[in-house]
């Protein structure tokens, strides 16, 4: 059974946003949130008739703000003619209903735009049950609101004796069902995505196994991610300039110019404010973060913010405890930055960052040699270079060095072959025997 997050109106069209500054926040930050609201609203495919920001000097529990500034966002949902109110704060299910008797209007905060985004991107089975899973979360404690509708329409009580459930209205049963239907619908997809995450962990033992190191492609959304995985391997993995294209993790397997084997994996995009029950069901898929052998973070180096999405995908990996992974930060992008401000613009970010960084053009193919050296830079501890005098009697190891490492030259000197080559450090003690 599927569960929508709510009932909404089929055609909202002309929303207004609103954003609630709290104590302490700035206002850069809060009118930066607000923008990005607008973005992921527009990606709803939503109308946005204005936006509104405001502050308040103490969090009241009703409303977030005192009942003076709801009064002044009511006049203007009116003057605007609104039919939905979006918050760009987390409201609780108790201040979504106290809003939505106020304005009378659908109201919805951050949490379930960014849901609603998920819900549309999500193409594999694994992607559409963490989406689910988030969603009926989010819904479990606001489904009190979802069926007085039922009440009102078949008169509340039954007249039952006692109390019992013959005296409970239409809503009030309809309830008790559905929070059923759902607290068991997300114990069996929780159930699923912990088969997928043993999957998931058998598979990365293997590529352990085999000595096959790993790289996780992180970053802010839509910064690139896709698009350099597709520019280093080839793959055609979905890349487009929408938010949270990417909601599965996707592996390939490339070669680095030593020779060494690499599997790099796309992961999903954070944001700010990333709800967490999102992080909670995505778990699975972040995990290949945490379990990398260094992670590559893609930043937009021509979004004013990209210092703050840097900032925050930083304190998103320290949520999942992958703070210590080695890291090359990739400044992408940078076709974007006027030529003029270019340099200055780079050399800004760069000093804000203490991580191995460099800058890239993904989308015309400028900096991808520079990542490759970074790459083979971040795994030289797993790899030696040597001259080795190999009977031939014994070949079987020269195609192994082929096969496993890269192999730079080849001579022969009688029944022995010379042998020059990269291998990783476990094989290379095993043919310490051989080495020149």
């Amino acid at each position: 059974m599927s569960f929508e997050i709510r009932e909404k109106p089929e055609m909202v069209e002309r929303a207004l946003l609103v954003g609630l500054g709290m104590p302490g926040e700035s206002r850069r930050e809060r009118q930066a949130l607000l923008a990005e609201l607008q973005d992921l609203v527009q990606n709803l495919g939503i109308g946005i008739v204005g936006s509104l920001l405001e502050y308040t000097r103490e969090i009241q529990a009703k409303y977030l703000c005192g009942i003076g500034k709801a009064i002044e966002i009511q006049q203007r949902a009116i003057e605007l003619d609104a039919d939905c109110v979006i918050f760009d704060n987390l409201l609780s299910p108790s201040q979504q209903r106290e809003w939505e008797k106020l304005l009378n209007v659908t109201v919805i905060d951050r949490e379930e735009v960014i849901l609603d985004i998920f819900a549309k991107r999500a193409r594999t089975r694994e992607a559409v049950m963490q989406v689910d899973l988030a969603r009926m979360q989010y819904a479990l404690p606001r489904m009190a609101g979802m069926w007085k509708h039922l009440d009102r329409q078949r008169g509340g009580s039954g007249g039952g004796k006692g109390g019992g459930a013959a005296a409970r209205g239409e809503g009030e049963k309809q309830i008790e069902v559905d929070r059923r239907l759902a607290r068991d619908r997300i114990e069996a997809i929780r159930s699923e995505l912990e088969i997928v995450r043993r999957q998931r962990g058998t598979q990365r033992k293997e590529r352990t196994r085999q000595g096959i190191p790993a790289a996780a492609i992180v970053g802010y959304t839509n910064a690139g991610k896709s698009s350099l995985l597709n520019l280093m391997s080839g793959a055609g993995v979905l890349a487009q300039d929408i938010l949270f294209a990417t909601l599965e993790t996707t592996s390939r397997k490339i070669e680095l110019p030593d020779g060494q084997p690499l599997v790099l994996t796309d992961t999903v995009g954070f944001i700010r404010n990333l709800p967490h029950r999102l992080v909670e069901a995505f778990k699975s898929t972040l995990e290949e973060a945490t379990m990398a052998d260094f992670l590559i973070q893609v930043v937009d180096a021509s979004d004013p913010e990209a210092l703050r999405h840097y900032e925050t995908t930083c304190e998103v990996l320290a949520g999942l405890g992958a703070a210590e992974k080695p890291m090359v930060v990739v400044w992408n992008k940078i076709d974007l930055i006027p030529p003029e401000l270019r340099e200055e613009t780079l050399a800004a970010l760069r000093g804000k960052v203490t991580c191995p960084s460099l800058s890239m053009s993904v989308r015309e193919s400028r900096g991808v040699d520079d990542l490759l050296a970074a790459c083979v830079q971040m795994l030289s501890h797993r790899v030696s270079t040597a001259r080795y005098r190999i009977p031939l009697a014994e070949s079987r190891y020269i195609a192994i060095m082929y096969r496993d490492g890269k192999v730079l030259s080849t001579e022969y000197e009688g029944n022995d072959a010379i042998v020059e080559a990269i291998l990783p450090k476990e094989f290379a003690a095993r043919m310490e025997r051989y080495r020149i």
